[in-house]
């Protein structure tokens, strides 16, 4: 595989990978919002039970901006703040969800909040003003953010993945690399033959001496077939002419005789080969 091919298939992995990842994350922020709506409603039926009503409803929770849900009821209620602190602490324990997270109680009527609370995940730093008193009887709305959530990156199982990515794309190219590296001339599957120190590969157009590649264009490699089939024997011009320089009994390109040139020298490195010129009849390939 060449090297742009690598690369072609490593960007293509990549997009791959974080289109899976962004796909991903929003299942997880859609997940995320349906376990806090569900928290919230328990939380709600906690408090209407509290004040023994069993038969109004908790209204639909909403999802606001900045992760911030709003719970609401049909009808006024009264609380103890503690209770709520408790309620919602175990609910949201129960559901996995994050322990860093503000509280409001505000009134229906003017907005104002009537109750705040901040839990910051540790116990001497949260903050939870006014516990045992009652809250009078009214028209509440308890808003709930998250002020602190590990985001899908930070995530330890998308690290993880990113992590066997990573490994996988790097043992990959570890191994086309190698692969590259081990793949010498001599092991080519092509087929060819040996004419002194050198290998011929007519279907690739080329000379192999050790390791140094020697390209052939498509008529010397036409004209040295002929003469690897026919060793040490005289080929007359007019055969070699009408099997390589013709074209449905055209004449085409340049003369034979340049052709000849070009491959005796690209020959010359192995003395024992000689492309010998027969003066008026054509040529021969001596192989010692």
């Amino acid at each position: 595989m060449s090297r742009k091919s690598i690369y072609s298939f490593l960007i293509l992995a990549i997009i791959v990978f974080f289109t899976w990842m962004l796909l991903n994350s929003e299942n997880t922020n859609e997940h995320f919002s349906e376990k806090v709506k569900l928290s919230l409603r328990a939380i709600g039926n906690q408090l209407l039970l509290k004040n023994q009503d069993s038969t109004s409803l908790v209204l639909p929770v909403v999802e606001l901006e900045n992760s911030t849900y709003a719970l609401s009821f049909q009808h006024q209620l009264t609380f103890e703040p503690g209770s709520l602190v408790a309620l919602v602490k175990n609910s949201f324990h129960k559901s996995s969800l994050p322990k860093y997270y503000s509280v409001e109680v505000i009134q229906c009527t003017d907005q104002e909040v009537a109750y705040s609370y901040e839990i910051k995940n540790e116990t001497e730093n949260d903050i939870i003003p006014c516990k045992g008193r009652f809250l009078p009887k009214n028209c509440y709305i308890i808003e709930v953010r998250f002020t602190k959530r590990t985001s899908f990156i930070n995530n330890k199982h998308t690290f993880l993945y990113a992590l066997i990515f990573v490994v996988f794309i790097s043992l990959f190219v570890v191994y086309l690399n190698k692969k590259k590296y081990d793949v010498k001339p001599e092991e080519n599957n092509s087929t060819y033959t040996t004419i002194g120190s050198f290998q011929f590969y007519p279907e690739q157009n080329k000379l192999v001496k050790k390791a140094q590649e020697i390209s052939l264009s498509k008529k010397e490699c036409e004209l040295l077939e002929i003469f690897v089939a026919n060793p040490n024997q005289i080929i007359k011009r007019d055969e070699l002419t009408k099997k390589v320089l013709e074209d449905n009994g055209v004449f085409v390109g340049r003369s034979l005789d340049t052709y000849i040139s070009k491959l005796r020298k690209k020959l010359k490195e192995d003395a024992t080969i000689k492309l010998t010129n027969i003066h008026g009849v054509g040529y021969k390939l001596e192989i010692s």
